[in-house]
């Protein structure tokens, strides 16, 4: 067979990373919008401002990959996952914030976050991790792994502990807050004893500090 009977293969072109960006702060979007477009095999498909505006932005354009910020107004980074989720739950959802607390870590992870990164992340090591969870791998940092391991394993506070933390964060009295949960001021007394054994501290003040911290309440 004579070489020029050969046919060419024409060449495939690979499809490029389809990109939901969710963030509040627009200068942040503009960073990762940014970013991506320096990257041959990404594109971003839409921008979102709030939790609600990602679900509804996700719904129209089905992204292979979403970089979701944590904290948003409307709807939260968390309850933004849970929907994408309802609507596909193999959703390829990276979790992209500055809040390292292990109840933040946790709460994404159970929500269906396949990788939680924080935002003074490399860029090279971020772009690295849109790759990996669009391929169905998941990703998290050896640190931000430690404090979810810590958190599985800990004693977590009871929803009602939680009622009673978010009220202490606002200076809310013993008497005030028995009032407001219709419970007796001796149930209240018991509720914080209880959370100070579980976040390992001796007063109000830094149990609320340790449950802001760990992403536990927000101030």
């Amino acid at each position: 067979m004579k070489a020029s009977d050969d046919k060419k293969k024409p060449k495939v072109k690979k499809e490029r990373i389809r990109i939901l960006i969710a963030d509040d702060h627009s200068v942040v979007r503009e960073g990762l919008v940014s970013l991506v477009k320096r990257k041959s095999d990404m594109v971003v498909v839409a921008e979102a401002s709030n939790g609600r505006e990602a679900v509804q932005l996700w719904k129209g354009h089905r992204p292979d990959v979403t970089l979701l910020d944590l904290r948003m107004p409307e709807l939260d980074g968390v309850g933004a996952i849970k929907e994408i989720r309802e609507l596909d739950e193999n959703a390829h959802i990276v979790v992209l914030t500055t809040y390292d607390g292990d109840e933040d870590i946790y709460r994404a992870i159970k929500a269906g976050a396949k990788a939680y990164l924080l935002k003074d992340t490399a860029r090279d090591a971020l772009v690295e991790t849109v790759r990996r969870v669009h391929a169905g791998e998941t990703y998290l940092p050896p640190q931000l792994a430690a404090k979810l391991a810590e958190r599985v394993s800990g004693e977590a506070l009871s929803p009602r502990e939680i009622d009673v933390l978010q009220r202490m964060a606002v200076g809310k009295s013993n008497k005030e807050i028995g009032a407001e949960l219709f419970i007796s001021e001796g149930t209240v007394k018991t509720h914080i004893k209880s959370i100070f054994n579980k976040l390992d501290v001796v007063s109000r003040t830094e149990a609320v500090a340790t449950a802001n911290r760990r992403g536990l309440i927000q101030l």
